[in-house]
């Protein structure tokens, strides 16, 4: 718990009650917390404190948290700051407008305090992920290993070939680890603004690689992108 105190966490609620009660239990757990009440406030501190994590709730006065995660995910100093929603709005449209607005995860109220810190803990282990790299253009994770220079995987001892967009595709969902790419990023990252290709383009490269790597490490957000969840 020692290791919590050099994680800084921002959670963001108008609800004194939650504020209060989420507060005590990742203090508990030995998490630096900070909070805000409102987007304004948060966009404010967060510059300030970069935080590790930012909680947010969606309805809130003055900004509500999606138009606030939008203005964090501008600032350059928070670009790998994880952001979750934390909101009793659990539509499907207000979830995709979640995502879209550059969350990593959302969470719906009622949620049970244990069960929250241990999806914060899941969260918080992408940033261990990312620091054990070996490399900016290797990466190693859960039984693979992709070498960008190289244009080399292997996957639990065995080497594999894959065709370019298959390597790239797959390179940029293992960079970061339970994050949600949105169809269009992909595309963009993919095969750039100046090609034309249709988002089934994207669906038949991901189901290639479930095929060779296994179907449970892609998931499909509906109505968003897709994400590399590690085991």
């Amino acid at each position: 718990m020692t290791e919590n105190k050099n994680i800084k966490i921002l959670l963001v609620d108008d609800e004194t009650d939650i504020l209060e009660i989420i507060s005590y239990n990742l203090i508990s757990e030995g998490y630096s917390v900070f909070t805000s009440s409102n987007g304004q406030e948060a966009i404010k501190k967060a510059t300030k404190e970069k935080p590790h994590l930012i909680i947010l709730d969606v309805m809130m006065p003055e900004m509500d948290g999606i138009e606030a995660c939008e203005k964090i995910r501008k600032i350059p100093e928070l670009e790998n700051t994880l952001i979750t929603f934390l909101t009793a709005r659990g539509e499907d449209y207000s979830k995709v407008a979640g995502f879209d607005a550059g969350a990593d995860d959302y969470i719906t109220k009622p949620i049970k305090p244990k069960v929250l810190v241990s999806k914060i803990k899941s969260l918080l282990r992408r940033l261990k992920t990312q620091s054990d790299s070996i490399s900016d253009a290797t990466i190693v994770l859960d039984g693979l290993t992709i070498d960008r220079e190289a244009y080399k995987i292997n996957y639990n001892g065995l080497d594999m070939v894959l065709p370019r967009k298959e390597f790239e595709l797959l390179y940029l969902l293992v960079s970061k680890p339970g994050k949600v790419f949105k169809r269009e990023v992909i595309l963009e990252k993919i095969w750039g603004k100046e090609v034309v290709v249709g988002g089934r383009t994207i669906d038949v490269h991901i189901r290639k690689l479930r095929e060779k790597l296994g179907d449970s490490k892609f998931k499909t957000i509906k109505g968003v992108g897709y994400k590399f969840q590690n085991q």
